[in-house]
Protein backbone atom coordinates (compact mmCIF):
# COMPACT_ATOMS: atom_id res chain seq x y z
CA UNK A 1 0.00 0.00 0.00
CA UNK A 2 0.92 3.35 -1.07
CA UNK A 3 3.11 5.32 1.87
CA UNK A 4 0.64 8.55 1.49
CA UNK A 5 -2.60 5.93 2.59
CA UNK A 6 -0.48 4.86 5.51
CA UNK A 7 0.77 7.54 6.82
CA UNK A 8 -3.29 8.75 6.97
CA UNK A 9 -3.92 5.97 8.88
CA UNK A 10 -0.78 6.69 11.07
CA UNK A 11 -2.44 10.23 11.86
CA UNK A 12 -5.91 9.02 12.61
CA UNK A 13 -5.16 6.27 14.29
CA UNK A 14 -2.35 8.49 16.69
CA UNK A 15 -5.01 11.23 17.16
CA UNK A 16 -7.78 8.82 18.47
CA UNK A 17 -5.64 7.31 20.44
CA UNK A 18 -4.68 10.79 22.48
CA UNK A 19 -8.07 11.77 21.79
CA UNK A 20 -9.39 8.73 23.94
CA UNK A 21 -6.46 9.29 26.48
CA UNK A 22 -6.97 12.88 27.41
CA UNK A 23 -10.71 12.84 27.09
CA UNK A 24 -10.98 10.06 29.23
CA UNK A 25 -8.72 11.66 32.06
CA UNK A 26 -10.88 14.78 31.88
CA UNK A 27 -13.76 12.83 32.09
CA UNK A 28 -12.87 10.26 34.98
CA UNK A 29 -11.14 12.99 36.84
CA UNK A 30 -14.83 15.06 36.88
CA UNK A 31 -16.81 12.55 37.21
CA UNK A 32 -14.61 10.31 39.82
CA UNK A 33 -15.27 13.44 42.05
CA UNK A 34 -11.42 13.28 43.96
CA UNK A 35 -11.18 9.77 43.41
CA UNK A 36 -8.29 8.77 41.61
CA UNK A 37 -8.38 5.27 41.46
CA UNK A 38 -11.80 5.48 39.61
CA UNK A 39 -9.79 8.15 37.31
CA UNK A 40 -7.30 6.00 36.41
CA UNK A 41 -9.64 2.77 35.78
CA UNK A 42 -11.70 5.05 33.49
CA UNK A 43 -8.50 6.38 32.03
CA UNK A 44 -6.96 2.77 31.73
CA UNK A 45 -10.12 1.04 30.29
CA UNK A 46 -10.89 4.04 27.82
CA UNK A 47 -7.64 3.18 26.44
CA UNK A 48 -7.53 -0.17 26.15
CA UNK A 49 -10.55 -0.63 24.45
CA UNK A 50 -9.69 2.25 21.74
CA UNK A 51 -6.31 0.63 21.09
CA UNK A 52 -7.81 -2.61 20.10
CA UNK A 53 -10.24 -1.15 17.89
CA UNK A 54 -7.92 1.14 16.31
CA UNK A 55 -4.73 -1.32 15.49
CA UNK A 56 -7.63 -3.93 14.29
CA UNK A 57 -8.96 -1.44 11.58
CA UNK A 58 -5.79 0.28 10.90
CA UNK A 59 -3.33 -2.57 11.19
CA UNK A 60 -3.87 -3.65 7.32
CA UNK A 61 -3.28 -0.31 6.22
CA UNK A 62 0.30 1.16 8.22
CA UNK A 63 0.48 -1.60 10.83
CA UNK A 64 -0.44 0.29 13.83
CA UNK A 65 2.38 1.76 14.78
CA UNK A 66 1.13 4.80 16.53
CA UNK A 67 4.19 5.10 18.38
CA UNK A 68 7.67 6.15 17.59
CA UNK A 69 8.98 3.71 19.48
CA UNK A 70 7.69 0.63 17.74
CA UNK A 71 8.86 2.38 14.11
CA UNK A 72 12.05 2.61 15.59
CA UNK A 73 12.15 -1.02 16.08
CA UNK A 74 10.59 -1.92 13.25
CA UNK A 75 12.98 -0.03 11.30
CA UNK A 76 15.99 -1.57 13.10
CA UNK A 77 14.58 -5.03 12.23
CA UNK A 78 14.00 -3.81 8.70
CA UNK A 79 10.50 -4.05 8.28
CA UNK A 80 9.94 -0.91 7.11
CA UNK A 81 12.44 1.60 4.95
CA UNK A 82 14.03 4.42 7.05
CA UNK A 83 12.86 7.04 5.14
CA UNK A 84 9.43 5.50 6.04
CA UNK A 85 10.34 5.45 9.17
CA UNK A 86 11.10 9.32 9.83
CA UNK A 87 7.83 9.74 7.68
CA UNK A 88 5.72 7.99 10.33
CA UNK A 89 7.15 9.58 13.75
CA UNK A 90 6.78 12.86 11.83
CA UNK A 91 3.11 12.22 11.35
CA UNK A 92 2.99 10.52 14.79
CA UNK A 93 4.15 12.98 16.55
CA UNK A 94 2.02 15.73 14.52
CA UNK A 95 -1.18 13.68 15.31
CA UNK A 96 -0.74 13.59 18.56
CA UNK A 97 -0.87 16.78 19.62
CA UNK A 98 -3.79 17.10 17.09
CA UNK A 99 -4.96 15.01 19.00
CA UNK A 100 -4.54 16.46 22.48
CA UNK A 101 -5.78 19.86 20.89
CA UNK A 102 -9.74 18.12 19.82
CA UNK A 103 -9.57 16.00 23.24
CA UNK A 104 -9.39 19.75 25.08
CA UNK A 105 -11.91 21.73 22.20
CA UNK A 106 -14.73 18.74 23.17
CA UNK A 107 -13.78 19.38 26.93
CA UNK A 108 -13.89 23.30 26.72
CA UNK A 109 -10.21 23.91 27.90
CA UNK A 110 -7.77 25.61 26.36
CA UNK A 111 -6.25 24.23 23.30
CA UNK A 112 -3.04 23.46 24.59
CA UNK A 113 -1.28 23.86 28.31
CA UNK A 114 1.78 23.13 29.50
CA UNK A 115 1.26 19.98 32.23
CA UNK A 116 2.16 21.28 36.19
CA UNK A 117 1.77 17.06 37.18
CA UNK A 118 4.92 15.58 38.47
CA UNK A 119 5.96 12.60 36.86
CA UNK A 120 10.14 11.85 37.54
CA UNK A 121 12.31 10.25 39.44
CA UNK A 122 14.42 6.90 38.78
CA UNK A 123 11.06 4.61 39.75
CA UNK A 124 9.27 6.15 36.85
CA UNK A 125 11.80 5.86 34.16
CA UNK A 126 12.43 2.40 35.37
CA UNK A 127 8.87 2.07 35.09
CA UNK A 128 8.54 3.69 31.50
CA UNK A 129 11.63 1.44 30.40
CA UNK A 130 9.78 -1.55 31.68
CA UNK A 131 6.36 -0.51 30.28
CA UNK A 132 7.53 -0.48 26.60
CA UNK A 133 10.05 -3.41 27.21
CA UNK A 134 6.74 -5.23 28.27
CA UNK A 135 4.96 -3.46 24.90
CA UNK A 136 7.50 -4.53 21.88
CA UNK A 137 7.87 -7.98 23.70
CA UNK A 138 4.18 -8.85 23.00
CA UNK A 139 4.22 -6.98 19.99
CA UNK A 140 7.37 -9.12 18.98
CA UNK A 141 5.95 -12.24 20.10
CA UNK A 142 2.60 -12.07 18.19
CA UNK A 143 4.83 -11.29 15.09
CA UNK A 144 7.24 -14.13 15.19
CA UNK A 145 4.67 -16.93 16.41
CA UNK A 146 2.29 -15.28 13.71
CA UNK A 147 -0.48 -14.95 16.44
CA UNK A 148 -3.30 -13.15 15.17
CA UNK A 149 -4.66 -11.09 17.96
CA UNK A 150 -2.51 -8.18 18.54
CA UNK A 151 -5.13 -5.64 18.85
CA UNK A 152 -6.39 -7.79 21.75
CA UNK A 153 -2.58 -8.93 23.21
CA UNK A 154 -1.53 -5.03 23.04
CA UNK A 155 -5.06 -3.74 24.65
CA UNK A 156 -4.67 -6.24 27.21
CA UNK A 157 -1.22 -5.38 28.20
CA UNK A 158 -1.17 -1.36 27.89
CA UNK A 159 -4.27 -1.66 30.43
CA UNK A 160 -2.63 -3.72 32.59
CA UNK A 161 0.32 -1.53 32.49
CA UNK A 162 -1.58 1.48 33.82
CA UNK A 163 -1.46 -0.46 37.19
CA UNK A 164 1.73 -2.28 37.50
CA UNK A 165 3.77 0.72 37.17
CA UNK A 166 4.39 3.83 38.79
CA UNK A 167 4.66 5.79 35.44
CA UNK A 168 0.82 4.68 34.42
CA UNK A 169 2.95 3.08 31.35
CA UNK A 170 2.81 5.97 28.45
CA UNK A 171 5.59 3.60 26.75
CA UNK A 172 5.04 6.07 23.74
CA UNK A 173 7.45 9.27 22.77
CA UNK A 174 4.65 10.84 20.46
CA UNK A 175 1.94 9.90 23.38
CA UNK A 176 4.59 11.82 26.15
CA UNK A 177 5.42 14.90 24.23
CA UNK A 178 1.75 15.33 23.65
CA UNK A 179 0.53 14.90 27.05
CA UNK A 180 3.49 17.41 28.48
CA UNK A 181 0.71 20.31 26.91
CA UNK A 182 -2.16 18.87 28.47
CA UNK A 183 -3.19 20.26 31.91
CA UNK A 184 -5.38 17.44 32.66
CA UNK A 185 -5.06 14.15 34.65
CA UNK A 186 -2.94 12.16 32.08
CA UNK A 187 -0.59 14.95 32.13
CA UNK A 188 3.60 15.45 32.65
CA UNK A 189 4.94 18.14 32.92
CA UNK A 190 7.60 19.40 29.36
CA UNK A 191 10.62 19.10 32.01
CA UNK A 192 9.81 15.71 32.69
CA UNK A 193 9.12 14.12 28.99
CA UNK A 194 13.12 13.73 28.63
CA UNK A 195 13.80 11.28 30.84
CA UNK A 196 10.28 9.16 29.84
CA UNK A 197 11.46 9.26 26.34
CA UNK A 198 14.78 8.22 27.10
CA UNK A 199 13.60 5.52 29.24
CA UNK A 200 10.79 4.21 26.67
CA UNK A 201 13.41 4.09 23.70
CA UNK A 202 15.90 2.11 25.98
CA UNK A 203 13.12 -0.72 26.83
CA UNK A 204 11.69 -0.80 22.89
CA UNK A 205 15.42 -1.49 21.67
CA UNK A 206 16.25 -3.42 24.30
CA UNK A 207 13.05 -6.08 23.87
CA UNK A 208 13.44 -6.07 20.31
CA UNK A 209 17.17 -7.23 20.91
CA UNK A 210 16.30 -9.93 23.08
CA UNK A 211 13.69 -10.82 20.82
CA UNK A 212 16.15 -10.92 17.84
CA UNK A 213 18.25 -13.33 20.18
CA UNK A 214 14.91 -15.56 20.47
CA UNK A 215 14.69 -15.70 17.24
CA UNK A 216 18.58 -16.73 16.32
CA UNK A 217 18.38 -19.48 19.05
CA UNK A 218 15.08 -21.05 17.62
CA UNK A 219 17.25 -20.90 14.36
CA UNK A 220 20.02 -22.57 15.31
CA UNK A 221 17.87 -25.13 17.09
CA UNK A 222 15.77 -26.15 14.05
CA UNK A 223 18.89 -26.69 12.17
Amino acid sequence: MNLPRRLTAEFLGTAFLLMTVIGSGIMGERLAQGNDAIALLANSIATGCALYALILIFGPVSGAHFNPAVTLCMALERRILKIHAAAYTAVQVIAAFAGVALAHLMFGEALFTASVKIRTGSGQWLSECIATFGLLTVIWGCVRQNIHAVPAAVACYITAAYWFTSSTSFANPAVTLARSFSNSFAGIRPEDAAGFITAQLAGAVAATLVARYWADSSTGNQS
